[in-house]
C-alpha cells in the first residue's frame, strides 16, 4: 500500500530529464562532425584547456561539456547520465523548476570537473572534452540517494565512502596506465572525472535545500 507522500507526489515518468539529457549528448556528436568541422576542430573551438582559462576563455567549461571523440564516447556518457541521473532526477522532480534545477547541477557539476582539472594542470595546452565529468557528478550524488534513507546519506556512510573510494582508485589507475576507450584523438582527464564527482558527493545536499526539495537534508 502506498503512503500518503506517495500519494500526493506523482511519479517521475521516464524520468524524461534524465532521457532528454542523454538524447542531447548523444546529439551532440553529430552535430560537431557536421556543423562544426568534426572532432579536432571542434576540440580546438570548444574544448577545455587549461592554459587559456587564463585568456577569458571560461566559456569552453561549458561547451567542452558536449564535445565528444566519438560515438562510444558519446555513448558512454549517455548510459552514464542514465543510470546515475535517475535518483537525481527524482529526488528535483520531474516538473519544470526540478527539470531544470536538474539541468542545472549537471551543468555546475560540469564546470567543478573542469575547474579541477584546470587547478592540477593549469599550463595543459591539451583540449579536455566530453561529459564524463559532469556524469561523474551525477554519480556522486547518486551515491548519496542509493540507501533510500528518509534523507541523504551522510558522508560517513558505508556505502558513500565505499563507492567514492572505488571511483578514486578506478580514476586514478585509469590515468596511470592510460586508457580512455573511445575518445579517439582527444584526451579526457581523469582528474575532471574525480573533481566532477566531489562536487556531486558535497552540493546535492544543499542544492537540493536551496530547490525546496522536501526530507533531502543530510543526515548526521
Amino acid at each position: 500500500m502506498n503512503s500518503m507522500n506517495e500519494i500526493k507526489e506523482p511519479p517521475l515518468r521516464g524520468p524524461w530529464p534524465v532521457w532528454a539529457l542523454a538524447a542531447i549528448i548523444l546529439a551532440s556528436y553529430p552535430v560537431q562532425t557536421w556543423l562544426l568541422g568534426g572532432v579536432d576542430i571542434a576540440a580546438d573551438r570548444f574544448g577545455l584547456v587549461a592554459a587559456d582559462l587564463a585568456k577569458g576563455r571560461w566559456f569552453t567549461l561549458v561547451t567542452s561539456l558536449f564535445i565528444h571523440g566519438g560515438w562510444m564516447h558519446a555513448g558512454m556518457n549517455a548510459a552514464g547520465a542514465l543510470a546515475f541521473g535517475a535518483p537525481v532526477a527524482r529526488l528535483l522532480g520531474p516538473r519544470g523548476w526540478g527539470s531544470l534545477s536538474f539541468a542545472l547541477f549537471y551543468l555546475v557539476c560540469g564546470v567543478f570537473a573542469g575547474l579541477g582539472y584546470a587547478a592540477l594542470n593549469p599550463h595543459s595546452a591539451e583540449a579536455v572534452v566530453g561529459a564524463s565529468g559532469a556524469v561523474s557528478g551525477l554519480f556522486g550524488a547518486a551515491s548519496r540517494l542509493i540507501e533510500h534513507r528518509p534523507g541523504l546519506s551522510p558522508f560517513r556512510s558505508r556505502t558513500v565512502v565505499g563507492f567514492a573510494a572505488a571511483w578514486l582508485v578506478t580514476n586514478v589507475a585509469l590515468g596511470l596506465i592510460g586508457i580512455a576507450p573511445g575518445i579517439g584523438a582527444v584526451q579526457i582527464a581523469w582528474q575532471a572525472h574525480v573533481a566532477g564527482y566531489a562536487a556531486g558527493l558535497i552540493l546535492i545536499g544543499p542544492w537540493s535545500r536551496l530547490f525546496g526539495v522536501r526530507d533531502a537534508a543530510p543526515q548526521t
